[in-house]
């Protein structure tokens, strides 16, 4: 069952939203000519990753083997080699899940590849207008969802052209830029 059908089997149009399949998310990146940001709001994704799977047992072998060839870092690279500023934010709580420390482990290698990672702790969250989804907006004129299954297991992206929405979660992502933790500075809890 995809996000935009409920339980009951009626689909739901989400005003704002593309129903068509989104274009490859390297597409997207790659047509930036600005920026790329990104607001993660979760604790925890796919718990059946095995690299995560590989870090949660303690097999630093494995954990290493899958870190440093990541086509995710080539592309940060690149696209930040063009002058496109990558930034995210990750709202968390704490103390952190492990899968936020399994994350937490992994960034450094993001951040060499340019791309700027802060933390805000959920609770420093507080008064911020944050939406239900994680959602990247590119170049400020077009964002696109990304919907999670309760557990963390990835559904499906949809895109919004709509310019007020994109600006919405434009706003949203400065806002808790703003409050959050740059990663080199962020301990967890």
């Amino acid at each position: 069952m995809g996000p935009m059908s409920r339980a009951g089997g009626g689909l739901d149009r989400i005003p704002g939203v593309a129903e068509e399949p989104d274009p490859p998310f390297g597409t997207l990146l790659r047509a930036c000519s600005s920026s790329a940001v990104h607001l993660e709001m979760r604790d925890t994704y796919d718990r059946d990753d095995p690299w995560f799977q590989a870090w949660l047992g303690g097999d630093q072998e494995e954990f290493r083997r899958r870190l440093a060839p990541r086509p995710w870092l080539d592309l940060i690279a690149e696209v930040t080699g063009h002058g496109v500023d990558v930034r995210r934010v990750r709202v968390v709580s704490e103390p952190v899940t492990d899968y936020i420390r399994f994350e937490h482990a992994t960034t450094a290698a993001s951040v060499t590849a340019g791309e700027q990672i802060r933390w805000l702790p959920r609770h420093l969250a507080t008064g911020l207008l944050l939406p239900a989804n994680d959602f990247w907006v590119f170049d400020g004129r077009q964002a696109q969802f990304n919907y999670f299954s309760g557990d963390g297991e990835f559904l499906e992206t949809r895109l919004s052209p709509d310019p007020v929405i994109a600006a919405q979660c434009a706003a949203t992502f400065e806002a808790a830029w703003e409050r959050a933790v740059a990663h080199e500075k962020y301990d967890l809890a």
